[in-house]
């Protein structure tokens, strides 16, 4: 490589790294890495989904990240909770996001772990299959659950 070439290389990795960078400390990004419920708010999109959070009945036992970030390791729920903000940020800016906003078969399947890690042993036998049973006989908590952790109407 010519000098030239490198220079061209790490001012592009410079300038990527700084938009980067301001963009997280504006974006106030560092607040999505704690389990602070008024982090998700920090998007106009997202404050109607958090004033009806604060009035449901899982306000007092669950926070965002107890319904929508894995509980099974540490990666998995970073993983998660990356990718979500990168395409939250990028289809927030690019104003691509859909309205009203629709949940990701990834997330929702997500949600569905964490539905059952708490609930599990109350959904058990409410269908001869189970309530939340695998494969082609599987019911989706959030079919019929869809607006307990926040409604928006």
């Amino acid at each position: 490589m010519t000098r030239w070439t490198l220079i061209v290389i790490a001012a592009l990795l410079g300038t990527a790294s700084g938009l980067g960078a301001y963009t997280f400390i504006a974006a106030k990004g560092y607040s999505y890495l704690t389990n602070d419920a008024a982090a998700c708010a920090n998007c106009h999109v997202m404050r109607e989904h958090f004033s009806a959070w604060e009035k449901s009945s899982h306000r007092k036992v669950a926070v965002c990240n107890d319904c929508h970030a894995p509980h099974d390791n540490f990666v998995r729920k970073y993983a998660v909770k990356g990718e979500n903000g990168f395409l939250h940020s990028l289809n927030f800016t690019t104003g691509r996001h859909p309205d009203p906003l629709r949940i990701r078969e990834g997330n929702r399947r997500v949600a569905q772990e964490a539905c059952l890690s708490c609930h599990g042993d109350l959904a058990k036998g409410i269908t001869p299959t189970g309530h939340a049973g695998t494969g082609p006989n599987e019911i989706d908590c959030i079919q019929c659950h869809r607006y307990v952790g926040h409604w928006v109407r």
